[in-house]
C-alpha cells in the first residue's frame, strides 16, 4: 500500500514537472497563480540539477533530468 502511494505521488510529480516545464515557453501560463505555486514547488528540485549540468547555449533539459530521476527512483521502489 506504502509502494503504491509513493508510486502514485512519483507519478503526480513528473506530470507537475512536464507541466511546469510546458508553461515557461507561455508567458500568459507563466504569469498566472497556479505557475506560481508550481514553481515554488518543482523549482527547489531543479536548482541543484541546474547547478550540476553544463550550460547548452540556453535549452535548459534539467526538467528531463528530473523526469529521468524520479523515474529511476520510481523503478528502484517498485521494483520494475
Amino acid at each position: 500500500m506504502l509502494f503504491k502511494l509513493l508510486h502514485l505521488l512519483i507519478e503526480l510529480l513528473i506530470i507537475l514537472v512536464f507541466v511546469h516545464a510546458l508553461g515557461s515557453w507561455f508567458p500568459q501560463i507563466r504569469e498566472s497563480r497556479f505557475y506560481w505555486y508550481l514553481d515554488r514547488l518543482i523549482e527547489p528540485l531543479l536548482r541543484p540539477i541546474r547547478q550540476v549540468l553544463p550550460n547548452f547555449g540556453g535549452i535548459d533539459i534539467s526538467p528531463m533530468v528530473l523526469i529521468f530521476i524520479l523515474i529511476l527512483i520510481d523503478r528502484l521502489i517498485t521494483g520494475r
